[in-house]
């Protein structure tokens, strides 16, 4: 049964009634929405959808894609104290409650909490104030260069082996127990009850009091965790224990049963395994550590006529930086004098070095070559493209993929069952399975307590979206959520842009022929001629000759003819340089050329005829030159199943020329911009799961549209802002590789939460079957999230 809520939403950037009709008529499509209605005046839109099917922060997003805003504001907090997957439920439910609040993303693995709220109905301070009165301790983070993890992990360290010192003792008695193992040495002293509560109660009130404090909080604020499950389990060792040392003072020959041990023991191996699980959460985040350690750490800048050396922090834009050979660029911006060669291969994977002279972009953390320039600051601080990459990668790695929310239902509800089931244990053992012995009952009670500890669930998801979209950062494939992580396996459709994504996106010369006079010579004539116009063509044609080192002749007049090309008068002879229009207009004959002219059609150049003296001398031909990749990449696609569509404003012989090129057998062409949405969503209402990939303004509307938006990172701002991954390189390889990634992540999430969910199913049945010994149980229990984290951890050894 469907679980619907309302969501009321202020939404800026509207400008007319068509802009809320647009957002209705997408929001009206998602799945999980009921009704969705926009009202121009009041710049609101209030929602009904299906919570079991939707998030408000999945809503906000998809009308941020459309290229409005709704008015609130994120915030990230480091949060300390969680235990387990109840803990980030709890601290979830305790925000969404409040206020104000659209979204709180709780991530166990990260130990931070993002947060969706509007500035005006609810603060900062409130949030974290709310973080505290549950129990937690929540601070907004700061720059540093180390994880907010290592404090926190040295703190447990020293717990652990003073634990360790203090329980080994207490083993070595347990141990001796075993008539296989009697043959070990004890001594006396050691047997002695209040020897053996000496060493266990410093274990069990001191270094064990983190347990008893969570647990506390936990039952104030009316939930349960794992804390509640060892504080339980633990204590009741423990004071059994004290009865029966009481027991034996108070009545000589009475042999008491002691359980310290039990209760020390756990204590220990339950710190082992969060120690464990510390580090390897800590390995996880590894693509923002080495994101972050590719940026230099202090900048040359020219001030007051002298160059200092000052932090990166404090470098400002439109500060002259100097750059010296070996040096890593400091920030983005252009050169402003000198060249060099730059080695970029962190940001877009290419090994070879770009040259680099005045006017050319420059990228920080990528590295100078050999020469020295100065440069202009234009990007410093978060919005550098290395910044940017970081801020998504962490945005994937603190979202929640939708497979997440089972487990998180479950374990909001599993720690009150578990005590439940635990306690119809003991009263069933001690009452029916071995009558009034409560020692056997107790040892059983404390086994189901133990095992059932569901870390392993909490962690089963967050710790492969970490592991997932750090390792595809690595490729430069950037997912913006965990949700598009897991919904790109699903695409069976790929869509492409053929300007940009397919091609190059810039036209060059490919083909020049001459009669009556020489190549070189024809092209010099072409070449002045061009050089007077801004088309994109022209520009081509000029390049094409500077890179053969031609001589430009004198220009004494230039005329662009619409349509037609254009004339000039080039060391005094006139040239023409155009189409078959032009050349009729002016009475030249162009039927000799007209056979190579169809060819070069044919192939999706754009052909251009040539005349001299009012002769044809030739024919010249430009297009915009398929990427070399391109073919390889979509026969992939095809290989992977994936059907591959061209979606073109080129007109109809062009993009079948490009598409029989690089294997495409289904183009749609002469689409107008504000058309490809519109296809985009006829193939989704054929029960197609749609990516689109594309790198241009006018691609963004289809971006938004399809269940999956890739952007090619060479492509411009509002196609990367308008999708939902990121393509750092031009290499349509790329996709294959963003849809397999997501595959293996999946795979492993599954894993992770198949074997999850059956230690505690198993588990549980077989400890209260009192065939698990409580310590037995708490060391597997403690190893159960650690082979999780190191399940997850096998994706960042995945091979692209």
């Amino acid at each position: 049964m469907a679980k619907t809520k309302e969501v009321t939403l202020q939404i800026s950037g509207m400008t007319c009634a068509a802009c809320s009709t647009r957002i209705e008529k997408v929001l009206n499509k998602m799945d999980g929405i009921e009704q969705a209605n926009v009202n121009l005046a009041l710049e609101k839109s209030t929602i009904q959808y299906d919570a079991e099917k939707l998030d408000v922060l999945a809503i906000e997003t998809k009308i941020d894609k459309l290229g409005y805003g709704v008015v609130k504001e994120k915030l990230e907090l480091n949060i300390t104290g969680m235990t387990c997957a109840a803990c980030s439920t709890r601290i979830e439910k305790g925000l969404q409650r409040m206020d104000g609040i659209d979204e709180a993303n709780v991530n166990l693995a990260l130990e931070k909490a993002t947060i969706a709220y509007h500035p005006a109905a609810v603060t900062p301070a409130d949030i974290i104030a709310k973080i505290d009165k549950l129990g937690y301790e929540a601070t907004q983070p700061k720059q540093q260069t180390q994880d907010h993890r290592t404090d926190a992990i040295r703190r447990q360290q020293t717990k652990f082996m003073w634990a360790l010192i203090l329980s080994l003792p207490l083993l070595w008695t347990m141990v001796a127990h075993f008539s296989w193992t009697s043959f070990l040495y004890v001594p006396d002293w050691l047997m002695n009850p209040w020897v053996q509560m000496a060493l266990a109660t410093p274990v069990q009130f001191i270094i064990g009091w983190q347990f008893y404090v969570g647990a506390y909080k936990a039952l104030r604020n009316k939930s349960a965790n794992m804390d509640v499950l060892v504080a339980m389990g633990t204590s009741a060792a423990y004071f059994y224990s004290v009865y029966e040392a009481v027991n034996a003072a108070r009545h000589d020959g009475h042999m008491p049963h002691l359980y310290f041990e039990t209760s020390a023991v756990l204590i220990t191996l339950i710190l082992l395994g969060k120690l464990f699980e510390a580090r390897a959460k800590g390995r996880s985040s590894e693509a923002i550590k080495k994101l972050m350690g590719l940026q230099a750490t202090t900048a040359l800048v020219e001030k007051h006529n002298t160059v200092q050396e000052i932090p990166l922090e404090q470098v400002k834009i439109g500060d002259i930086v100097h750059v010296k050979p070996g040096a890593k660029v400091p920030v983005d911006g252009v050169v402003l004098e000198g060249a060099s060669t730059v080695d970029e291969s962190m940001l877009t994977g290419e090994s070879m070095p770009v040259d680099k002279q005045r006017g050319d972009t420059l990228y920080g953390a990528t590295m100078n070559g050999n020469g020295f320039f100065k440069m202009t600051a234009q990007k410093v601080g978060r919005d550098t493209a290395l910044a940017q990459i970081v801020q998504v990668v962490e945005q994937a790695q603190s979202s929640k993929a939708p497979i997440q929310r089972l487990a998180d239902k479950i374990s909001g509800i599993f720690v009150p069952i578990v005590v439940a089931i635990a306690v119809l244990t003991f009263i069933t053992w001690f009452m029916f399975v071995t009558p009034g012995d409560v020692t056997q009952a107790l040892e059983v009670f404390i086994a189901v307590l133990v095992i059932a500890c569901p870390c392993a669930l909490g962690l089963a998801t967050p710790t492969s979206i970490m592991a997932g979209s750090g390792r595809a950062a690595e490729y430069g494939i950037l997912f913006k959520g965990g949700e598009f992580l897991e919904q790109t396996q699903a695409i069976d459709t790929v869509v492409l842009d053929k300007t940009g994504t397919v091609t190059n996106g810039q036209p060059v010369l490919t083909d020049i022929i001459a009669s009556k006079m020489d190549e070189a010579e024809l092209l010099a004539f072409i070449a002045s001629a061009e050089a007077q116009s801004e088309h994109p063509l022209a520009q081509a044609i000029v390049t094409n000759a500077k890179e053969r080192h031609i001589v430009l002749k004198h220009v004494q007049s230039f005329e662009a003819l619409t349509g037609y090309g254009v004339q000039a008068v080039v060391d005094e002879q006139r040239v023409l340089i155009g189409t078959r229009a032009l050349m009729d207009k002016h009475h030249l004959s162009f039927e000799a050329f007209e056979v190579q002219m169809t060819a070069f059609e044919q192939q999706g150049k754009t052909a251009m005829l040539v005349a001299l003296r009012d002769e044809l001398v030739g024919i010249i031909a430009v297009a915009d030159t398929v990427k070399e990749t391109s073919a390889s990449a979509i026969q992939r696609l095809h290989q992977m199943g994936i059907e591959v569509i061209m979606l073109t404003g080129d007109n109809e012989r062009t993009a079948q020329a490009i598409a029989a090129e690089v294997g495409i057998t289904k183009v749609i062409s002469q689409v107008l911009p504000q058309q490809k949405a519109q296809h985009i969503e006829a193939l989704q209402q054929q029960g197609k799961r749609v990516a689109m990939v594309g790198d241009g303004i006018n691609d963004a509307p289809a971006l938004a549209t399809a269940h999956i938006g890739m952007a090619i990172g060479t492509g411009t701002d509002i196609a990367i802002a308008a999708a939902d991954v990121t393509l750092i390189q031009g290499d349509l390889n790329k996709i294959a590789d963003a849809i397999l990634m997501s595959r293996k992540t999946i795979r492993n999430i599954k894993q992770n939460l198949f074997w999850a969910f059956a230690y505690n199913t198993l588990g549980i049945p077989i400890a209260a079957m009192g065939l698990l010994a409580p310590w037995v149980a708490g060391a597997a229990m403690a190893f159960s999230s650690v082979s999780v984290v190191v399940n997850a951890l096998r994706l960042q050894r995945v091979k692209l």
